[in-house]
């Protein structure tokens, strides 16, 4: 099972442009937590920051203004951010493409870990075989069999309790060039030594423990936030943290049925709680992300808008391609 900080790319590639998301790393890199901030309250209107303000924000979730600086210029020349100048002061948005990824993105979170969908007792085996001199074709298949819920049962051989979408297999066929097998089926149960399950693709127990990391961590805050008692830069840093870390839960755990798992599994509380912390935070921290840009530009700061959850799961567009524009 891949721990929570080994997933090469959280969201989806996609898109008409080469995009490259930054890896997500023990602890918050610079890049990631540049991310989720303009995820987090750009991602609808793609609102162009000035760099200053960027770096100021930064400063206050713990990155330095030489790292900040230096994440927001690789991000730019990953596709991630486009950049413009007026004068010697430069702006920052994020990329459509970009945009596009983060939104289907959010949505994923929210969706995947939202409700387990039925179960209908089958698997999704997906077998393939690269030759050793594709390494790195078998790591960008493995990360997205990662990113579709797959996990190995055995080297080449990797499953899931749900269906390869049209989506998924297009995405397969894509990195394989053909060198991939899918099968679905039920588990024939055999009495021999070594019987492994596919459920122990998953290392449930460890899935279990970072449940229970993410409520001890953040179940004491809660109340605060309801009581509206954490606002300012604690409250665009608490929320950036919450997020994340829960981002990765549904790697960790792809809505595994409940049925194959012990009883009183953590995901629906984690949810709850998730949800309660960056919805309830939602408010205070656009307004300090508002005062902290209007610090260092002229323009009006209405771009800048944060999200609910339930605005995650019904999928947060760029408002001019809501329009039609």
């Amino acid at each position: 099972m891949a721990g929570p900080f080994d997933i090469e790319e959280i969201y989806p590639d996609g898109g008409d442009q080469p995009l490259r998301l930054p890896r997500r790393q023990v602890g918050n890199s610079s890049q990631g937590v540049t991310v989720t901030l303009l995820a987090d309250y750009t991602v609808r209107t793609r609102a162009v920051l000035p760099s200053a303000a960027l770096v100021a924000l930064l400063s206050e979730m713990g990155v330095t203004p030489a790292g900040a600086r230096t994440a927001i210029s690789r991000l730019a020349r990953r596709g991630v951010l486009e950049g413009s100048r007026q004068g010697r002061h430069s702006s920052y948005r994020l990329s459509r493409v970009a945009a596009a990824n983060l939104s289907a993105g959010g949505n994923w979170i929210v969706a995947s870990t939202t409700s387990a969908t039925a179960w209908d007792g089958r698997w999704t085996i997906v077998a393939f075989s690269l030759p050793q001199d594709r390494s790195t074709q078998r790591r960008a298949l493995r990360g997205q069999l990662r990113w579709l819920g797959y996990a190995p049962l055995y080297d080449g051989l990797w499953i899931s309790p749900y269906e390869l979408t049209p989506l998924a297999r297009a995405q397969l066929d894509q990195l394989t060039d053909g060198a991939v097998t899918v099968f679905r089926g039920e588990q024939v149960p055999v009495a021999a030594a070594g019987h492994r399950a596919p459920i122990d693709a998953w290392d449930v127990a460890a899935i279990d423990r970072h449940y229970q990391d993410f409520l001890h961590r953040w179940t004491p805050l809660a109340p605060r936030v309801r009581a509206g008692q954490v606002d300012g830069a604690a409250a665009v840093r608490a929320r950036t943290e919450v997020m994340d870390t829960f981002r990765r839960f549904p790697i960790l755990d792809p809505r595994l049925p409940l049925e194959l798992l012990p009883a009183g599994w953590l995901r629906e509380p984690a949810r709850e709680l998730f949800a309660a912390v960056y919805d309830g935070l939602a408010a205070p921290a656009e307004q300090h992300v508002r005062a902290v840009v209007a610090r260092f530009t002229d323009r009006a700061t209405t771009g800048i808008r944060a999200h609910s959850t339930a605005d995650l799961l019904a999928g947060v567009r760029d408002d001019a391609d809501a329009k039609g524009r």
